[in-house]
């Protein structure tokens, strides 16, 4: 998973597994969704990502089973 931030377009694109995209989906406005060819969520992108979520709190913590 990568997760990457967009200083200049204020965009957050957060990737949750590399293959190939079959489409592009709109959630709403300011959000898309990338879908494989079996329709399981790859990537998701937030416009105005700034206004919309806690960028500058951003942490990552992986908790064990």
């Amino acid at each position: 998973m990568k997760i990457k931030y967009f200083q200049d377009s204020d965009t957050l694109y957060i990737e949750l597994r590399v293959t190939d995209i079959f489409e592009t989906r709109d959630l709403d406005e300011n959000t898309t969704i990338d879908v494989d060819q079996e329709g399981q969520i790859c990537a998701i992108t937030f416009e105005h990502a700034s206004k919309r979520t806690d960028i500058p709190d951003f942490s990552y913590e992986q908790v064990a089973a």
